[in-house]
């Protein structure tokens, strides 16, 4: 099991970077005071969202505890609509049944909508080093791909960057515009749809993503807002649909159920612009359709998870919710989980797929405030599997050592109520005594971590528990 591209190991080092950029922090508040309200507001709009939720979670929770023979399902209908299944165990067979099928077309130029099991399997890199040209479509996948970066953003890849900076990626990969920067978005937009139009026609294949698949009648459905997943399964001579096992939904009407919530949690939308479900190639007589349909179903680490403690994040319906919502993504981005699924999703998924050794991190990127949870159209205990993480961390012995013995000696105190009320007694009187003048410390030992971006309040009064007994 594998994610392409991994540097979560490097967390630590790659947040504080995040934390001391000013024009990336201009941009991260732009966008934590845009998706939430959004969503608040198309929720508060549908009385039966909650219900619609309920029902999602029922669906996605009986599907991943017959995942098998949905899927046994999903592949006798992708047959029977002359459609074919490809099973990959790992990223690398997946990356080689995609090269195979676009060598035995002579394919040369290969267009993507946005797909982030894809860009989990590496499949960009491994077929430019095979010859063919990989074209991202979805325009903030489009532009992060000129800038040679991952996405920041499950929904939003380029999230990260502002009009000038994406005036100065377009001035520098764009020949005809001889360096000039534009400054105005829809100019931008008229650029670049200039540009992708040409590689729509010049395409061999076309590669997408899914955001379900449907058991019963072999569909596989994506969700855009942009109308280039269309273009990208329409015009070549075949489409190519990467997806994870966990996918699959028994019914349309399943699919359909989950669609009510999908768009208004993760863009505040009632439905995105564009919803297409795709079945087969072009049949006789049709005006347009590949000339053949590839389903590849990855499953890269994901079975293993079934019946686990982080089974739940097998429910994800890739919202982005959860990043919108999380206080320490607000804070870094995307790009310092180091893994192109970031925030509390990603602090589950990527130790999940990828290892504790390289991500073991990620998990203690969480205040464990809850509202990851909150917000989750699926209701995944995120902050439960975070813990259990952190309880792997110790016992694998990954935690840094401070954090060990320090963990070992609360756990000796909290163990002795008696010596844990003294103790805690004793510092909040030396402490209150210490900060009493300023009301707070701007430095403290043991508390670096804190004080180098902020006071640490001091003390004030009797502790709580010493108030509660007086009121017993």
């Amino acid at each position: 099991m594998t994610i392409h591209h991994v540097t979560s190991s490097r967390f630590k080092e790659q947040s504080h970077a995040a934390l001391a950029d000013a024009v990336l922090q201009g941009n991260l508040t732009r966008m934590r005071g845009n998706f939430l309200p959004r969503r608040a507001k198309v929720r508060d709009g549908l009385p039966e969202f909650d219900d619609l939720r309920d029902a999602g979670i029922a669906i996605k929770k009986h599907t991943i505890a017959h995942l098998d023979l949905y899927l046994e399902a999903f592949e006798a209908a992708v047959a029977a609509t002359g459609g074919t299944v490809h099973w990959a165990a790992d990223a690398g067979e997946a990356r080689a049944i995609t090269l195979s099928i676009c060598q035995e077309l002579g394919a040369r130029t290969v267009t993507k909508g946005k797909t982030m099991v894809g860009e989990e399997i590496g499949i960009n890199p491994y077929l430019e080093a095979h010859g063919i040209t990989p074209v991202e479509t979805d325009l903030g996948e489009y532009i992060i791909q000129l800038a040679d970066q991952p996405p920041s953003h499950i929904i939003a890849p380029a999230i990260h960057l502002n009009r000038a900076q994406v005036g100065q990626i377009f001035a520098d990969h764009h020949p005809h515009l001889k360096g000039r920067v534009m400054e105005d978005v829809d100019e931008m937009l008229d650029d670049a749809r200039g540009v992708l139009r040409q590689r729509f026609l010049d395409a061999d294949v076309g590669i997408t993503g899914a955001n379900f698949l449907i058991a019963e009648t072999g569909q596989t459905v994506i969700v855009t807002n942009e109308g280039n997943g269309d273009l990208t399964q329409l015009l070549p001579k075949a489409h190519i649909v990467l997806a994870g096992i966990e996918k699959v939904v028994p019914t349309l009407e399943d699919a359909t159920t989950i669609l009510r919530v999908l768009a208004r949690s993760a863009t505040g939308q009632e439905m995105s612009a564009y919803t297409t479900f795709s079945a087969g190639a072009a049949r006789p007589g049709d005006p347009d359709g590949p000339g053949a349909f590839h389903v590849v179903l990855i499953d890269n680490g994901r079975s293993a998870l079934l019946g686990g403690e982080t089974e739940d994040i097998l429910r994800c319906i890739r919202c982005g919710s959860c990043l919108n919502a999380c206080p320490v993504y607000g804070k870094v981005g995307g790009h310092a989980y180091g893994s192109n699924y970031s925030g509390p999703m990603g602090a589950i998924l990527t130790p999940a797929l990828a290892g504790m050794a390289e991500a073991h991190h990620l998990p203690n990127a969480s205040s464990l405030c809850g509202r990851c949870e909150e917000v989750c159209p699926m209701r995944i205990p995120i902050p439960k599997m975070l813990r259990h993480f952190r309880e792997e961390e110790m016992k694998m012995g990954l935690a840094p050592a401070a954090a060990r013995r320090g963990l070992k000696l609360w756990a000796k105190l909290a163990s002795r109520p008696a010596l844990w009320r003294r103790a805690t007694s004793l510092v909040t009187s030396v402490l209150g005594a210490m900060g009493r003048r300023r009301g707070r410390f701007s430095a403290l030992p043991l508390s670096g971590a804190w004080t180098a971006t902020r006071d640490l309040p001091a003390p004030q009064g009797k502790s709580f528990q010493s108030q509660w007994a007086r009121r017993s």
